[in-house]
């Protein structure tokens, strides 16, 4: 059976159409409309997904944001444009005709990387590191939604008590410091205004301050996942994002996350299906 998979995320929308092997047969993506308004976010995915949707006998979404009873709520406002309360599944199955599920991308990518792993490994989390930090965790060979769609929404626990405000109203997330968005704004003098990824190349030029708030950001990582591994004693962490996946990224916070006690430590790797992992979990997911 051929599936239609929806990533909305806070930079990019990506549809794929996906055969019964979760093959990606097609894909297509857009940017996310700068004026995220529930007019223009909508006009923007019949756009996307009017052309693949008579291709598909269901629709999946991963979007960023809690997904509960299929509204989107945006935690941090900043991330999707302040979209509150959306009909998100609503919508997308009125634009294609289809039965629809949607979920959180982050969630949606942790079970897709879990399929991935060993069939040893029951509990794992993943962590995805981009314009905002997320997290999915998998406990007991189960995916963990909670009761209200929150649960794996690692980037808004608290890093620094004295930190930045994050977008979600709260001081010191993992969040404000440690993604593409916190590195941004974290930013001063020559690198101000220039995004992660450009910060990041300067990084590798030898740029000092680039250097710094790629290091900051990489030791914050690992504290969480020490935390993760406190709390679900989990057996493997999985990491994916534009900055999770970045060139030497992994590696500095596994050197940090080497410093932390032992009973912390866990296996860390990137993300099997790098950038694709949240559209072919939420059809991993949708499939009967």
């Amino acid at each position: 059976m051929t599936l239609l998979a929806v990533d909305i995320g806070g930079t990019k929308l990506a549809a794929a159409l996906i055969d019964g092997d979760f093959q990606i047969v097609e894909r297509h993506e857009c940017p996310t409309p700068a004026s995220k308004t529930p007019q223009v976010l909508t006009a923007s995915l019949e756009t996307l997904l009017s052309p693949l949707a008579q291709r598909a006998k269901c629709v999946a979404v991963a979007s960023t944001g809690i997904i509960h009873q299929g509204i989107l709520t945006a935690i941090n406002p900043g991330n999707l444009g302040g979209l509150l309360h959306f009909p998100l599944q609503e919508t997308v199955s009125r634009i294609t005709g289809l039965p629809c599920l949607a979920l959180n991308d982050a969630q949606a990518a942790a079970w897709a990387e879990f399929q991935a792993l060993d069939e040893s490994i029951e509990d794992m989390a993943f962590i995805t590191v981009s314009t905002g930090v997320g997290g999915g965790i998998v406990s007991g060979g189960e995916l963990l939604m909670g009761s209200g769609g929150l649960a794996g929404h690692l980037g808004h626990t608290l890093a620094d008590p004295n930190g930045p405000r994050c977008g979600c109203g709260r001081i010191g997330c993992v969040e404000a410091i440690a993604s593409g968005r916190g590195i941004a704004a974290t930013a001063q003098g020559h690198l101000a205004g220039l995004d992660a990824k450009v910060i990041f190349a300067k990084a590798r030029e030898g740029d000092a301050q680039a250097q710094s708030l790629m290091h900051r950001s990489a030791q914050v990582l690992a504290r969480l996942i020490a935390d993760v591994k406190a709390v679900t004693d989990c057996q493997r962490v999985v990491m994916g994002g534009s900055v999770g996946l970045a060139d030497g990224y992994l590696a500095l916070v596994a050197g940090y996350l080497s410093q932390e006690p032992s009973v912390y430590q866990v296996t860390l790797q990137a993300a099997y299906y790098r950038h694709d992992a949240g559209l072919l979990g939420a059809a991993m997911l949708a499939q009967p």
